[in-house]
């Protein structure tokens, strides 16, 4: 018989990696944060002001709680819409793409 033990590190494995991709989340909120108040049409600031981030798992979330925010996003019948959420989140998805690379590499 052999004197081979076998570890299964995979639990370890799988909670290393999660770690990592939240910690990528986390940054990839904050550089998405900026482009979307770098992004925000700027009256009295208080909607540039407003805008946030959160990550949650393998996932990472902006927007703002002020109340008149859908409506510069999206527009109304007597506004013009003005995206600032959604051209943060998909116009620099090579650079989230990179940022979780560095994370999952160097961790």
């Amino acid at each position: 018989m052999s004197d081979v033990k076998i570890t299964d590190n995979s639990a370890t494995f799988k909670g290393a990696a999660s770690a990592q991709i939240e910690r990528a989340m986390e940054a990839c909120g904050l550089v998405a944060e900026g482009y979307a108040k770098a992004k925000c049409p700027v009256d009295t600031g208080r909607l540039r002001n407003s805008i946030s981030h959160a990550a949650k798992g393998n996932s990472a979330y902006i927007g703002s709680n002020v109340e008149y925010a859908p409506f510069v996003e999206f527009g109304s019948r007597r506004q013009h819409a003005k995206p600032y959420l959604k051209p943060a989140a998909t116009e620099h998805s090579e650079e989230y793409k990179a940022i979780i690379k560095r994370y999952l590499q160097n961790g």
